[in-house]
Order: structure tokens, then C-alpha cells, then sequence
């Protein structure tokens, strides 16, 4: 293997980066001088505004990143150096990412983040919580972030705030911090409520922090992974739920039907007909958010998902009527009720539902209800043999009831 030896400082890109605080101040002391030898300076007008930049020498307003992109290159083929400046950590959802896309090397001086600043101001660590953004995308992996996990902090825009995330936030208890012009003398940290958020005006630009009661520090996972595979693993032993008269969605079909859901952070489960919630709970496990529905009042689903140290949303009544007014799901699991309730989810357009069904009378007409609706219908049988005890150490191998597991994607 050929190993490459440095000897020396690496030579410094021509394009160096500059995170600036929300007060406007660019942190570190080399940036004088850099901005004095810049060919090009790139950045918004508030922060071009709020540095020295040389009499005569070019600068680009950011808006449309391809054109100045473009410009930084070839002032790089030139020869020359470029001042970028960006706001806090550029490498935190910021504009290192898009410029090394573009193959160009850079330097980087950070700032404080506004994430990191809001926490600090909230006096909360932050070591265990997941940063996303909703600025320039789709609100709903954010939101559902909010919904899944314990402590997560968003980036927003104008029209994907405090106020939107608050208001698909309705069933989900949760303490908001929304911090507005961070560093500034207009600063403002707001501890509130969804119901309160939702019905009020934010200034931009603004991070909100999503944090569950009690404590988000109690909820926080310790091993620096907020949303990765769970370390107690997936497709548990029944003996890890709580369950009524082996009610409950066996191991081994529970693993294909976690595989089929595709769950992870960003999206939203409906978990229908829950009973023990064992298939919810493993996709809030991988970081999905999870409304678990069952008619039954007293099903433990609320308390296997403490167990697991995970968040549930549980609605009690009967599907399909309970399904009413729940926020459009990624993927939805049908684990009870009839082709009813199969007709009531595939009118929410799910891209991906999955149902569990003992009755082989029931496959056919589920299958056609899924390809009449537009979906594209996989299936397949499992049945598993599981080791038993004989007498005298022997074992034997003893049959579960067969299940089949279908799958509908919709194109």
C-alpha cells in the first residue's frame, strides 16, 4: 500500500471561508489581512457590509450560488485569492459543502454557530442533539425530526419557521426555544409551547430548538448518535414488549416488515392496529417519527415505547375513523382491521404501505385494493421454525403461524 509522507505544511487553498457571528464580527485575526490580498470577496450584503473590503476590489452578493461559484473558480484558475463570508460555522449546513462539491479547496475559520449559540443560551448541552435544516427544502424531514426525537435543533427560512414546525408539531408535546437575531441588540430567546408558536409571527432569521418535557438531557442517547441504528439492535424477542395473549407482531416478521417501512430520521410511521406497538417502536428505534393507533385504551404501546426509550404518539379509537386529521405519513404499517382500513390508508397516498395478514382469505382482496389504488404489490410467506427444549437436552424445531407480508410502492 503506498502511504503518502507530508513534510511540510500543506499549502493554503486559495479560497478561504470565514464564519461570521450574528452580530457580524468575523472571529479570528488573520481576516484582516486576507480581506487586504483578496482578489474577490464573496458573501451577503449584510456581511459584506460589516468588513473592510479594499477600495477596488471585486465582491459578489450571494443569491443564486451557481454564478458565484463559477466566479471563485476563475479567479482561482487565476491565481488569485478568495474571501467567502458565510454566517457562523460554514460547515454546518453552509457553503463548504457546495464549494467542495464543485471541486475547489478551502480554508476554513469558523465561527460560534447559531446552533451552538442557542443552546448556550438556553444554558442545555447539546452533545446528544440532531441538527437539520428546513431552509432551501422540503419542511417535512424537519418536522418529523421534531416529532421523532427528543432535543433537535432547526435551521428555518421564511415560510418554514417557528410557526410552521409548531403547528405540525399538534399531538406531540414539546417545549420550544425559538432564538431571533442571535448576537444582535434585537436577540430575543423565546421559550414557548407548539399551541403558542403556531399562532404567532417569527423575525428571521431564527433557530428553533424542539425539546421534549421533562428534561431533553434525560432523553438524550449517550453514545453521539441521535438517530442511528439503535445499539440493542431491531426485531426483538416478544419478551422485550408487553403484550396481550401473544398479540403481537412476531420477531421474524417483524423483521421484514421494519425492512419494507424504510425508517429513518425525516420520515413519519403510522403504525395501525398497534397492539404491543413492537413495529412503531423499532422504526422510532431507527429514527422515525410514529403515531400508533389502536381501539384499545389499555394497549401497552405507551409503555413499551418508555421501556424503550423512545417517543410514540399513540391515538386511541378504530381505524379506520382514528386515521382522520393525522398528518400524511411516509409509510404506513396495517397490522389489524380489514380491507377498510386498507381503503382509508391508500387514500392518504403513502409512498409505501406494508400489511401483516394470518388470513389467507383476506391476501387477495388486500392485494387487489393496493394495485386498484396505483401501488405496485410485492409479497411473500414467512413461516419460521424456532428451537424448543425436548426433555433429556434435545431440542426441536417448533412452527410459528405463517404470515404474509405484502408490500405496496407507489410509483
Amino acid at each position: 500500500m503506498d502511504v503518502t509522507t507530508r513534510t511540510g505544511p500543506d499549502p493554503v487553498p486559495a479560497v478561504t471561508v470565514v464564519g461570521m457571528d450574528a452580530a457580524g464580527a468575523p472571529p479570528h485575526p488573520v481576516v484582516a489581512a486576507l480581506l487586504t490580498d483578496a482578489a474577490l470577496v464573496v458573501g451577503a450584503a449584510r456581511h459584506l457590509a460589516a468588513v473592510a473590503v479594499p477600495s477596488g476590489c471585486p465582491t459578489v452578493v450571494l443569491g443564486p450560488l451557481a454564478p458565484a461559484v463559477d466566479r471563485i473558480r476563475a479567479a482561482v484558475d487565476a491565481g488569485t485569492g478568495v474571501v467567502v463570508l458565510a454566517s457562523g460555522d460554514p460547515g454546518l449546513f453552509g457553503v463548504v459543502r457546495r464549494l467542495r462539491a464543485a471541486g475547489l479547496a478551502v480554508r476554513v475559520l469558523p465561527a460560534v454557530s447559531s446552533v451552538a449559540a442557542a443552546f448556550a443560551r438556553a444554558g442545555l448541552p447539546w452533545d446528544g442533539a440532531a441538527v437539520v435544516t428546513a431552509h432551501g427544502r422540503d419542511l417535512r424531514p424537519a418536522l418529523n425530526a421534531c416529532r421523532a426525537l427528543p432535543a433537535v435543533a432547526v435551521l428555518t427560512a421564511p415560510g418554514a419557521g417557528a410557526a410552521e414546525i409548531a403547528a405540525g408539531l399538534a399531538g406531540w408535546p414539546r417545549r420550544l426555544l425559538v432564538a431571533e437575531h442571535l448576537g444582535t441588540d434585537r436577540e430575543r430567546v423565546v421559550d414557548t409551547t407548539a399551541a403558542q408558536a403556531a399562532g404567532r409571527a417569527w423575525a428571521d432569521p431564527h433557530v428553533l430548538l424542539s425539546l421534549a418535557e421533562p428534561d431533553p438531557a434525560g432523553g438524550m442517547r449517550a453514545d453521539n448518535q441521535p438517530a442511528a441504528a439503535p445499539a440493542g439492535g431491531w426485531a426483538l424477542p416478544e419478551s422485550a414488549y408487553a403484550h396481550r395473549d401473544s398479540m403481537i407482531t412476531k420477531a421474524e416478521v417483524r423483521a421484514l416488515v421494519v425492512a419494507r417501512l424504510r425508517p429513518r430520521l425525516g420520515r413519519l410511521v403510522w403504525d395501525v392496529g398497534a397492539g404491543s406497538g413492537s413495529v412503531g417502536i423499532e422504526c422510532a428505534l431507527l429514527g422515525a417519527a410514529v403515531v400508533a393507533v389502536d381501539r384499545d385504551p389499555a394497549a401497552p404501546v405507551a409503555a413499551n415505547a418508555a421501556r424503550h426509550g423512545v417517543r410514540v404518539r399513540v391515538v386511541t379509537g378504530t381505524a379506520p375513523d382514528a386515521l382522520a386529521g393525522l398528518p400524511d405519513p411516509d409509510a404506513v404499517f396495517v397490522g389489524g382491521g380489514g380491507v377498510e382500513v386498507l381503503d382509508a390508508v391508500v387514500r392518504r397516498r403513502p409512498p409505501r404501505v406494508v400489511a401483516a395478514l394470518a388470513a389467507l382469505d383476506r391476501v387477495g382482496p388486500a392485494v387487489a385494493r393496493l394495485r386498484a389504488a396505483g401501488y405496485t404489490v410485492d409479497g411473500s410467506q414467512l413461516s419460521a421454525a424456532r428451537l424448543a427444549d425436548l426433555p433429556g437436552g434435545s431440542v426441536r424445531l417448533a412452527a410459528t403461524n405463517p404470515v404474509v407480508v405484502l408490500t405496496g410502492e407507489c410509483p
